[in-house]
């Protein structure tokens, strides 16, 4: 076990480490760690839950649920990232500071300067997601994202991504299918995907100008599903509110 967290350590300082992009946005404070809650959440010594920005891992489950892949895994391996930094990290809170929840939303770096959402998503502990306003390390965590899914790591050694006629629940996920159809009304922009699936595009998404050229194109899209029960029409929903949630693979 411990030449397995060794592993994943140096894998994750290969980002972490040589990316401009991983450097921290702004001045941290230092806070103490007392518990490792799962995968991306941290509870600290003054009583907060702390949410870390740009990761999505793997649920633990609940009474009545299984957890899922790589659900302990994760946990696991962040507590271990703590541990070696003695349970002091270096936090920047995001630009939104705290979520309906009451949680803190920040990005946390250990002792040497490592940031935490970049070292887990290099070793394929979770997911990439950018949540506007806090975009601040996107393009460092869309790198150590891309790594893992290059050499198949973690989440990526069999790939999680569907199709979207396939969607069968809610819950986060990554999805792929064909655009059928652009809409643009006061909610928003609309893009239908094959199947009972539905894009909803919000907020200022730079990069995506002219989301009507996406017609007619298979696209990747990953976020959390909802489920529209009371409309005749697309059954599933994501929202998107940055360009890095969406690509095109044509």
């Amino acid at each position: 076990m411990g030449a397995f967290f060794m592993a994943l350590y140096s894998i994750g300082d290969v980002v972490a480490d040589t990316s401009e992009s991983c450097r921290p946005p702004a001045a941290a404070q230092v806070v103490q760690v007392s518990k490792v809650i799962d995968g991306d959440t941290l509870r600290l010594a003054s009583g907060r839950s702390l949410r870390l920005i740009g990761l999505n891992a793997p649920e633990l489950g609940g009474p009545g649920k299984s957890a899922q892949p790589y659900a302990e895994a994760a946990r696991r391996a962040l507590a271990e990232h703590v541990r070696r930094s003695d349970g002091r990290l270096r936090l920047v809170s995001g630009a939104e500071a705290t979520d309906r929840y009451g949680r803190l939303l920040g990005h946390a770096y250990d002792r040497g300067g490592r940031n935490l959402e970049a070292v887990m998503l290099a070793q394929g502990m979770g997911y990439f997601v950018a949540i506007a306003p806090n975009t601040a390390l996107v393009a460092c965590h869309l790198a150590a994202e891309n790594e893992a899914r290059r050499t198949s790591r973690g989440v990526w050694q069999r790939s999680p991504v569907i199709e979207a006629d396939r969607i069968t629940q809610g819950g986060f996920a990554v999805v792929r299918g064909r655009v059928e159809r652009v809409e643009r009304n006061r909610g928003g922009v609309w893009l239908e995907l094959h199947g009972q699936a539905v894009v909803r595009l919000v907020g200022e998404l730079d990069g995506l100008d002219e989301p009507e050229r996406l017609e007619r194109r298979r696209v990747e899209v990953r976020g959390w599903i909802v489920e529209r029960k009371a409309t005749r029409h697309a059954r599933w929903m994501i929202t998107v509110s940055h360009a890095a949630m969406l690509k095109s693979l044509e």
